[in-house]
C-alpha cells in the first residue's frame, strides 16, 4: 500500500495543483472538525503532534504517542471516519524537549521519542534536529544536523508497521508556534540552501545505509515568506519565491513543506501550494478561532440570561494563566496591559496551552453546561460570532474551527 502523501509530490512534478493541510494541534474540537471534514470530502486527513506536546514522557498533554493515537481513533469513532483515512505525523522530532541535556544525552531521548512514535504507527515523521544542545551553537552545521536526522530514521525504520513511514527534512525550521519579535526581516531559504540540504541529507542517510528511507523523504521544510508575531502577519509573496519555487523541479519527489502558515489570505495558500510548498501547517490559527468561539459563547451566555457580558471565561483562563507563566512568559513582552492583551488574544496563541489544564476544563463545562439545551438566537450569535453558524455551543465551537480548516481545504484542492 502507497503512502498517501506520496500523491502530493508525484502530482506537483507532473505539474497538478494538489496539497495538504497538515492540522498540528491535540485539542479535541479541532482533531474533531478535521476528521468531520475529511469524513465529507472522502479524503485523507493528516494530524500532527509535536516532540513537546506528546513524546515517551507524556508532553504537555501527559500522552504519550500511543495515546494519541488512541485519543485520535476515539474521536474518529464518534465522528464516524475510517481510521484508514488518517495519517498521524510526528512534528519536530528530534532533541527540542531536551535541548539542555549533552548532546549525546538528548539524542538519546530523541532516538526513544521517535522509536516510540514509529511503533504507535505515526507515519509521516518530520526530522528537527537543527538546533545546538548544550555546549553548542543555538543552530547546527548543516552535515550535522543532517547526521542526526539519518541515526533518528535509522531508529524509526527498525519499527515500521504496515505503512512504512515518509520522512520530511530540513535545517532552516522556522520557530514552532510563531515569531516572538517585530517581524521586521524575514530571510526566505535560498535555493542553494535547499539544495545543499538535500545532498547533506542524501549523504548521511546512505551513510547509515537508509537509501531506501531517503527515497520516501517527500518534504523539504523552507522558509517561503511567511510569519506570524503577536499582532502582525507576513503574508505570502509569490514573487517573492519564484527561485526557491524553481529550485524544486530537479529534486524529483519533494516538495517543500511550509510552517508557520496560520492567518494566511486565501489566495495566498493556494498560491504556496501552486509555488511547491504543498504541505501546508496549520496550529495557531486553528486554536485561535477556537478560543474566538468560546469568549463568544461566554458573552452569548451573560446575554441569554438578560445581561451585559461579565466575561467569566476570560477572568477564568486570566487566572490559570498567571497560576502558571511557563507557557507564556519569555515569549509575550510589554507593560501589564500589553500582556494581558497578549495572554488572551496573540496570534501565537500562547493560552492554547492552558485548554488541558484542570481549571480551563472546568470553566469551559461550567459554560456548555449555561448553554446545554438552550439554541442560540441568530441575532445574538450575529453579535459575537457573524462568521459562524450554529445553535448549540458545540457546533459552533466546530464550526468555528471548520471554517478555518475549509480555508486550508480550497487552498489544497486540484
Amino acid at each position: 500500500m502507497n503512502h498517501p502523501l506520496l500523491a502530493i509530490p508525484e502530482a506537483f512534478h507532473r505539474g497538478q495543483h494538489l496539497g495538504i493541510t497538515s492540522v498540528c494541534s491535540a485539542h479535541p474540537v479541532v482533531i474533531e472538525a478535521a476528521l468531520d471534514l475529511a469524513k465529507t470530502h472522502d479524503r485523507p486527513v493528516l494530524i500532527e503532534a509535536t516532540c513537546n506536546q506528546v513524546n515517551q514522557d507524556g508532553g504537555y498533554t501527559g500522552m504519550t504517542p500511543a495515546g494519541f493515537r488512541e485519543f485520535v481513533e476515539g474521536i474518529a469513532a464518534r465522528v464516524g471516519i475510517d481510521p484508514g483515512r488518517i495519517v498521524l505525523g510526528g512534528d519536530h522530532l528530534g532533541p527540542n524537549p531536551w535541548k539542555h541535556l549533552a548532546p549525546d544525552d538528548a539524542m538519546a531521548k530523541a532516538a526513544a521519542m521517535i522509536a516510540a512514535y514509529a511503533a504507535a504507527g505515526f507515519t509521516k515523521l518530520h526530522l528537527d534536529t537543527s538546533m545546538g544542545c548544550k555546549g553548542e551553537p543555538a543552530a547546527l552545521a548543516d552535515a550535522e544536523t543532517a547526521e542526526r536526522a539519518a541515526r533518528l530514521a535509522r531508529v524509526a525504520e527498525g519499527k515500521t508497521g504496515k505503512l512504512t513511514p515518509v520522512y520530511v527534512i530540513g535545517t532552516e525550521v522556522p520557530v514552532p508556534g510563531g515569531a516572538t519579535h517585530a517581524l521586521d526581516r524575514l530571510d526566505l531559504t535560498t535555493p542553494e540552501a535547499v539544495a545543499r540540504t538535500y545532498d547533506v541529507h542524501r549523504a548521511a542517510f546512505e551513510a547509515e545505509g537508509l537509501s531506501a528511507a531517503f527515497s520516501r523523504v517527500v518534504g523539504l521544510v523552507v522558509q517561503p515568506g511567511v510569519e506570524f508575531g503577536h499582532a502582525d502577519i507576513v503574508h505570502f509573496d509569490p514573487g517573492m519565491a519564484t527561485a526557491l519555487s524553481e529550485s524544486l523541479r530537479d529534486l524529483t519527489g519533494i516538495v517543500f513543506e511550509a510552517h508557520s502558515t496560520d492567518y494566511q489570505t486565501p489566495e495566498g495558500l493556494r498560491a504556496l501550494v501552486g509555488g511547491g510548498f504543498a504541505i501546508l501547517k496549520v496550529g495557531p490559527w486553528l486554536t485561535f478561532a477556537l478560543r474566538e468561539a468560546l469568549y463568544a459563547l461566554d458573552a452569548i451566555a451573560d446575554v441569554m440570561e438578560g445581561h451585559r457580558p461579565e466575561g467569566r471565561l476570560i477572568a477564568a483562563m486570566e487566572a490559570a494563566m498567571l497560576a502558571d507563566p511557563d507557557n507564556w512568559r519569555n515569549y509575550y513582552h510589554g507593560s501589564e496591559r500589553e500582556l494581558w492583551v497578549q495572554r488572551h488574544f496573540s496570534y501565537s496563541d500562547r493560552i492554547r496551552y492552558y485548554w488541558p489544564g484542570e481549571a480551563a476544563q472546568a470553566a469551559v463545562e461550567a459554560l456548555l453546561d449555561r448553554l446545554r439545551g438552550r439554541p442560540v438566537p441568530a441575532p445574538v450569535l450575529s453579535q459575537f460570532a457573524p462568521n459562524v453558524s450554529g445553535t448549540d455551543a458545540e457546533e459552533i465551537m466546530l464550526a468555528a474551527v471548520k471554517n478555518v480548516l475549509r480555508v486550508y481545504e480550497a487552498a489544497c484542492a486540484p
